[in-house]
């Protein structure tokens, strides 16, 4: 583990609970809420997850707060990602808006657990065996092509979804806010209950992908897995309020190969040069800035979509 005194990772273990805890209470009731609101809460989550900097900083000097940075940055980035899959799954599942941060909640204890598990034996692995960091590069080349070739929403297949309503007693009460129901006698999931459930598969699939990204920036733990942690945080309320635009930004899937292939050519050159963790962070919002600009400047006009968000 690093060399991290152990009051600090008690003190980020303490935080983490207490914003899950503030998370949990700002939502209840929250379909009644204003987008302003919810646009002020997402705000706050990545405001804190940039600030935790500041802390990375007093306690481990300033090369370690550009490592943190670059790795948050990587693991924001890829979290939109995230936001098509939900939004495909609570589609696929007729998840009203309601039960829909319900089934987010669920999903973020979730990622906090399979985050950490992966993290650690990553890092584990490359301090064991140096070739780990090969595949780990080999595993973002291969995301940054499958991303490059077609966009989220139409190279994510919600197959365990599918296959989970297929093969499994599931209640045809879409609206039903429990996890289990009892019809005629029988036990039955419920759609938000596969719902959860595809979730937390999805982000064991995107953690194959996020976590070495972030290792290509950092090899200590708590900076990948803090990084991580703050991504994660923010999710629920970014969700809410990027929902209803995820469909313009038809050009970011080409950015988020972009960063998958940066951090994979990071990590298969970190033997023979270095890039500053500082020029990272240039690169990472160089880039996803350029694609979202252009995702909204050539959005075409809503009534040629022939959709609507």
């Amino acid at each position: 583990m690093d060399d991290i005194p152990r009051w600090a990772w008690i003190g980020f273990a303490v935080t983490l609970c207490v914003l899950l805890a503030v998370d949990l209470l700002s939502h209840r009731g929250a379909h009644n809420r204003s987008r302003r609101a919810d646009i002020i809460w997402a705000t706050i989550w990545i405001s804190t997850g940039l600030g935790f900097t500041f802390f990375v900083w007093a306690l481990m000097g300033g090369e370690a707060a550009k490592e943190y940075l670059a790795a948050y940055l990587i693991e924001e980035s890829l979290s939109l990602d995230n936001l098509f899959v939900f939004l495909l799954i609570f589609q696929t599942m007729g998840i009203p808006v309601e039960n829909q941060r319900r089934a987010l909640l669920w999903g973020i204890f979730g990622a906090l657990i399979f985050r950490a598990i992966f993290i650690f034996l990553g890092v584990a692995a490359m301090q064991r065996w140096q070739w780990i960091q090969y595949l780990f590069g080999a595993l973002l080349f291969f995301a940054a092509f499958r991303a490059l070739r077609e966009p989220p929403q139409e190279a994510v297949e919600n197959r365990l979804v599918t296959w989970l309503s297929a093969h499994l007693p599931v209640s045809g009460n879409t609206a039903s806010a429990r996890l289990f129901e009892r019809e005629n006698g029988r036990l039955l999931m419920t759609p938000l209950l596969v719902a959860i459930i595809g979730l937390e598969f999805s982000d064991i699939l995107f953690a194959i992908d996020s976590v070495p990204a972030a290792l290509s920036v950092t090899r200590r733990e708590f900076l990948v897995y803090s990084s991580n942690a703050f991504a994660i945080l923010g999710l629920r309320s970014l969700y809410v309020v990027l929902v209803a635009s995820l469909e313009k930004v038809r050009y970011l899937h080409y950015g988020l190969a972009a960063v998958l292939a940066f951090a994979g050519f990071k990590l298969v050159t970190n033997d023979w040069f270095h890039i500053p963790p500082l020029l990272s962070v240039g690169i990472i919002i160089g880039v996803l800035g350029t694609t979202i600009v252009l995702s909204l400047k050539l959005a075409p006009p809503a009534a040629e979509t022939g959709r609507t968000p």
